[in-house]
């Protein structure tokens, strides 16, 4: 039986979850505010993500740190400053427009748009949006750069014959800067792309994004490579990102400040959320919207929706044992 809620100003149907967009978490939020194991649910989320937030940054200061003290990134005398949008009650299309307004003719020109805030303030959506409607607009990750260099690493390792259980001893200075040596950023097969050269290797991130740079060693390693290299991953992307900009594209950067704050533009922008419990909203509903949406037929109601999520939530009750 569908407890008794207060009704949402927008109707859940099938394909509103299967957009799994911002609309869609505003809509499930809407229709579960006053069903109190939701609200349960997403003050757990809330508190796990603004921990897990708060020990990412900890570990992404130690890594600023550290290359800091190696001398591959400068001590900046200030941090610089970033545009806040309260993103509270704002669609995602709003955000992006306040965004688009204050980069104005830049987004014709090309440059670098910054964007940082708490996991769930909406960055993913918000960059989406943004390259909907910018047409220049590139989006740039660091984490094919941790790929290229653990892949060197462990080339590394097994041209010495030193098992990968004692890569963490390989990683010393003058090792990183060879293998970031061993790394070009320029237009190879007409687009910018990261070139892989040296250890007998020879490929570049478009052709082994998905292959190569997938494998499961890799994946294993990562953390402990990454651990050591901030400061060597965010030069690179630095100069890369600076080229791009250069040559007419629209850059959009979503990250954390600890590692953004050494990219160079005067386009910065933090998402805030004056209520945090949203976050955890948002992840909730998210969640719930993606795990429900599985077994929907075409036909499915807004109570039958209703009816399928409180089921759902009451699941995740039950295995966290919250109550």
């Amino acid at each position: 039986k569908v407890v008794e809620l207060c009704v949402a100003a927008m109707s859940l149907t099938p394909a509103l979850l299967r957009c799994q967009d911002d609309q869609t978490s505003r809509a499930v939020i809407e229709a579960l505010e006053s069903y109190a194991p939701f609200v349960t649910l997403a003050s757990v989320e809330t508190e796990a993500i603004m921990k897990r937030d708060e020990e990412d940054g900890v570990k992404l200061a130690d890594g600023i740190k550290l290359a800091q003290e190696k001398k591959v990134l400068p001590v900046l005398p200030e941090p610089p400053q970033y545009q806040r949008i309260d993103v509270q009650g704002k669609p995602a299309d709003a955000v992006a427009e306040e965004i688009i307004t204050a980069l104005g003719a830049a987004k014709d020109s090309g440059c670098v748009c910054i964007i940082v805030g708490l996991s769930g303030t909406g960055k993913g959506t918000t960059v989406s949006k943004l390259q909907q409607r910018i047409p220049a607009a590139s989006t740039w990750s660091n984490g094919n750069l941790f790929r290229c260099l653990t892949l060197l690493a462990l080339e590394h390792c097994k041209q010495k014959g030193v098992d990968a259980s004692q890569l963490d001893g390989e990683l010393t200075p003058e090792n990183l800067q060879a293998w970031m040596g061993m790394l070009e950023f320029g237009q190879f097969g007409g687009d910018f792309d990261i070139k892989i050269t040296g250890l007998g290797l020879a490929g570049t991130v478009s052709e082994w994004a998905t292959t190569v740079l997938k494998s499961a060693d890799i994946g294993k390693n990562i953390p402990v490579v990454a651990r050591v290299t901030q400061g060597e991953v965010v030069s690179f992307a630095a100069t890369a990102i600076t080229t791009m900009a250069s040559a007419g594209r629209v850059i959009l950067l979503e990250g954390r400040e600890q590692t953004v704050d050494f990219i160079p533009s005067p386009y910065r922008f933090c998402l805030t959320l004056a209520d945090t419990s949203i976050i955890g909203k948002r992840q909730a509903a998210m969640k719930l919207s993606a795990q429900v949406v599985k077994a929907l037929s075409d036909e499915a109601s807004h109570d039958d929706i209703l009816a399928a999520l409180q089921r759902e939530v009451d699941a995740e009750k039950a295995k966290h044992t919250m109550i």
